[in-house]
């Protein structure tokens, strides 16, 4: 189950799917628009309103290391392997 990112649906992709369909994986796309059927939207939120939020950061290493200490805590937090 994908989103519909365009890097899910690139030539590169298109050419593999079927070979994989072949091999009983089969792609599925996520309606447009639909953040609500996205597992990784909810967590995305809470770490911007949990982690990171009212924050400044200098650069975009700094939001980097932010970000990866939020993602470490929200998995610490909710039990998922990171």
């Amino acid at each position: 189950m994908m989103d519909n990112y365009s890097v899910h649906k690139n030539h590169q992709v298109k050419a593999q799917e079927k070979d994989w369909q072949e091999q009983g994986l089969y792609l599925f796309f996520l309606p447009t628009y639909s953040p609500e059927l996205n597992l990784i939207e909810g967590e995305w939120r809470q770490i911007k309103a949990q982690e990171i939020s009212g924050r400044m950061f200098e650069d975009e290493d700094h939001l980097a290391l932010a970000l990866k200490e939020g993602l470490t805590n929200r998995s610490n937090k909710v039990g998922y392997h990171l």
